[in-house]
């Protein structure tokens, strides 16, 4: 199969269809249906798409058909052949500049003969697979390219708005703005204001009624109310004029200079293929947050840019303007609930029957109202949202040289001087090091920032030489890279101090795994010389310590009588001096030897990290503001599956996460004890219970002899036997057919061991209420209670939602902002 043809778009060419035997071949294939949801959201984008294509038209200087044309193209071409189903495609305010320039430079006949071009490069691209290759621009040129159209459009249509013609260039329509608001129209402003208003004030309309209101589009609104007012007042203004379709203009033969014609192309190009792929990236996004979205499959890149491709030849021959994926139309598809490409190739259909049979309407529209509509859209490209971004990230000069360069020189002249911009600061970051030298309480603490390569030895030398002989030093490391030049100069500095009686400890946030840095400079110098241990570490984290594949192996018996330092880093040395650890081993290394290991990785890699935040909580006071009561076992880790830090979770752990109830004849006030601290001292705000799947303790209960109100659990001799007393009542409401039993959202329980676990957290949660601190805490309105399930083997963490079916664990989305 050619890589030209998208994926899906042919079949075998003997493809065998299975049907259930004994019964007659399938007949003719279904006819097309349209699910209800996309019919509503087809008619919702085609009323913004609308009064926006005829505004893009217009601002561009292209004949307003144009502009209809390619929203009918887009809809039903790239509709039909992208890779994005839920994208909507149209003519876009991102390729108004570009589009503008042309049509200036070389006629409207060229600049559908330049669309064409544009679009045979998509198709050649999207034969090459390159389209992820785009999405690798920085996103600070991306947001600066349309930050620097949009001032452009804004600009351009503020002459409109007053009345006016607009200029070629930027600097041109502002040198001729003062003469413009001198000679101003009134009722050409008064329209561009109504509407201006109307786009402001409809979202945000209150109540019920607005609510009901806000479903019809503002641009929509505006527009249709100002043709209305403007109509019924009598104004007189420049109005939509829409020629008839046979004196339409078609593509011609470009004509011009090869070269000019060349960045024409490139620029077109550029800008259709780049906003169209962030746009699929950005339609993914939003179709997976929407509730209840299930599995989205993710856009197919290539195949989208085969599908602009497509579009654009498509336009361009018929006399439209170029076609690009549109936020605004795409945004609004996604919420209003379209499930498939059918929506975005209806709304194409409603544009070709509103371009037929709706032409004496569009002709009362008021040009003054339709520039006023795109400069706002022309405004909202310069999102604060995204200038915050690029600042956080200190890469708001490449922002900056973009969006100025785009509006002084052009939409290609700014890319290129983005890039170079982008270029440059990554060159400078890399070259550009920060070393400073601090002593705090007798200790010397030299800072490295950034990258250290042999540029900077230089200056790391002097730092190191302020720090005297025999002192304690700490050398923190805050970069990526190392090359040896540097690694040299610190390994050396560090031998000649540490000779000399001093200390040295080296952190950083990586420390261990940086380019050019063996794990001996990380964990400072070994015994005998031998290769360090836990220096050489390149485990993630979480990784468990059986998993570990930087473990030497294990002494051998006959080993028995070696000294510790010869095996063993001086921390681990200390763990078994005297012998102190002889249980036999079960793994690979000896259980002292796996925890020693664990403490020195933290305090080579987290210490450093967390130092701050353990003296600032041990001079406060711990405040934590969740009690999360959970099982003992080993794989349910508290603080990776709620991404919580220091301070943050008061933790009760027990065998099978119960909650004794008050007076219970077990002998172990532990957990009330917990709970009367964590409410009435720490006045925590939330209690949650966790469960998790294949609970030794749940399977207990089950296997014992079967329970009823009056012994909820056969009584035992053991320690264990009398804790899981608690659990009894779990298995009461298990076993009660009359209860209304929890469940997981989605699928039902897998095994009685299951639902067991899912039962004793609905109950455990009872068993709080009964407790005194607790039920007063709750009648207060100061504590909450929650109950949460986890599947070990998914890693999927579940919440108990109160539904009207019953009690249901549903599953926690990894978009969910809050619980």
């Amino acid at each position: 199969m050619s890589a030209c043809v998208p994926a899906g778009a042919t079949e075998p060419a003997h493809t065998e269809r299975a049907h259930p035997p004994h019964s007659p071949p399938p007949g003719r294939r279904r006819g097309f249906r349209v699910a209800s949801a996309d019919l509503s959201a087809a008619v919702a984008v085609f009323l913004i798409a609308l009064p926006l294509s005829l505004g893009i038209a217009l601002t561009t200087g292209a004949p307003l058909q144009a502009g209809l044309v390619a929203a009918a193209v887009g809809g039903l071409v790239a509709g039909r052949l992208g890779g994005s189903p839920l994208q909507v495609s149209g003519p876009a305010a991102g390729l108004t500049v570009v589009t503008a320039d042309v049509i200036h430079q070389y006629g409207w006949r060229t600049t559908c003969a330049v669309t064409v071009l544009a679009g045979l490069a998509q198709l050649g691209l999207g034969c090459l697979r390159v389209a992820r290759g785009a999405l690798a621009v920085s996103p600070a040129i991306v947001h600066g390219m349309l930050a620097g159209i949009g001032v452009t459009i804004a600009v351009a249509q503020a002459h409109i708005v007053l009345g006016g013609e607009p200029q070629s260039s930027v600097p041109d329509n502002l040198r001729a703005l003062p003469a413009q608001l001198a000679g101003l129209d009134p009722a050409a402003l008064a329209m561009s204001v109504l509407t201006l208003a109307v786009l402001l004030l409809w979202p945000r309309l209150p109540g019920r009624a607005g609510h009901l209101l806000r479903r019809v589009p503002a641009a929509l609104v505006a527009v249709a109310g100002a043709t209305a007012i403007a109509a019924a007042a009598g104004l007189v203004l420049p109005l939509v004029d829409l020629p008839s379709w046979r004196s339409h203009a078609l593509a011609g033969l470009p004509e011009g200079p090869v070269l000019g014609l060349v960045a024409a192309v490139l620029a077109t190009t550029l800008v259709c293929s780049v906003q169209s792929l962030l746009g699929a990236v950005a339609v993914d996004k939003l179709a997976s947050a929407r509730p209840g979205a299930g599995h989205v499959v993710r856009s197919d890149l290539d195949r989208e840019l085969l599908g602009q491709g497509a579009a654009n030849v498509v336009s361009g021959t018929l006399g439209g303007l170029p076609v690009a994926g549109v936020a605004v139309r795409s945004t609004a598809n996604v919420h209003a609930g379209a499930v498939s490409r059918n929506s975005t190739m209806l709304h194409g259909v409603l544009v070709v029957a509103a371009a037929l049979l709706l032409v004496p309407l569009l002709e009362l529209i008021p040009l003054a109202s339709l520039a006023a509509l795109v400069m706002a859209v022309g405004i909202r490209m310069v999102s604060l949202h995204h200038i915050r971004t690029v600042t956080r990230h200190r890469e708001v000069l490449v922002y900056a040289v973009t969006a100025l360069g785009v509006i002084s020189l052009g939409v290609l002249e700014g890319v290129a001087l983005g890039i170079a911009a982008a270029v440059g600061v990554a060159l400078h970051r890399l070259t550009r090091t920060r070393i400073t030298h601090t002593e705090e309480d007798g200790v010397h603490h030299v800072h490295v920032r950034g990258q250290l390569t042999f540029l900077a030895v230089p200056r790391l030398s002097r730092a190191l030489h302020l720090v005297p002989q025999g002192a304690d030093a700490v050398v923190a490391l805050d970069g990526s890279f190392m090359d040896h030049a540097a690694y040299e100069t610190l390994q050396d500095w560090q031998s000649t101090h540490t000779a000399r009686g001093g200390t040295v400890e080296i952190t950083g946030r990586r420390t261990g795994v940086r380019i050019a840095e063996p794990g001996a400079l990380a964990s400072g110098p070994v015994p005998n010389g031998e290769p360090g241990t836990s220096g050489d570490c390149r485990c993630r984290a979480w990784t468990a310590w059986r998993n570990h594949q930087c473990d030497r192996p294990s002494p051998a018996p006959d080993d028995a009588g070696a000294r510790p330092d010869e095996t063993l880093e001086s921390g681990e040395a200390a763990l078994r001096t005297g012998r102190a650890l002889s249980a036999p081993a079960r793994g690979r290394t000896p259980g002292g030897r796996q925890l020693a290991r664990g403490l020195s990785t933290f305090q080579r890699r987290t210490a450093p990290l967390v130092r701050g935040e353990l003296a600032r909580l041990a001079r406060e006071g711990q405040r934590p503001s969740q009690l999360f009561l959970t099982c003992a076992d080993s794989r349910v880790v508290t603080s990776m599956i709620t991404s919580s830090g220091p301070g943050d979770l008061f933790v009760v752990r027990n065998v099978g996460n119960l909650v004794p109830p008050p007076g219970a004849e077990s002998g172990d006030d532990s957990v009330a004890a917990a709970l009367e601290y964590a409410v009435d001292v720490l006045a925590v705000r939330s209690i949650t219970v966790c469960g998790h799947s294949g609970c030794g303790a749940m399977q207990a209960l089950l296997d014992s002899r079967p329970a009823s109100p009056a012994s909820p659990a056969a009584p035992a001799a053991t320690p264990l036997g009398r804790w899981l007393r608690h659990g009894g009542p779990s298995l009461v409401r298990l076993r009660d057919t009359g209860a209304s039993a929890p469940r997981l959202a989605g699928r039902p329980p897998a095994d009685d061991v299951e639902q067991l676990c899912l039962t004793n957290v609905v109950q455990q949660l009872e068993h709080l209420r009964a407790h005194e601190s607790v039920a007063h805490a709750l009648k207060e309105g100061s504590l909450e209670l929650h109950g949460v399930y986890f599947h070990v083997g998914e890693a999927q963490a579940y919440l108990l939602a109160e539904q009207e079916e019953g009690r249901v664990f549903d599953r926690v989305r990894d978009v969910d902002l809050v619980v």
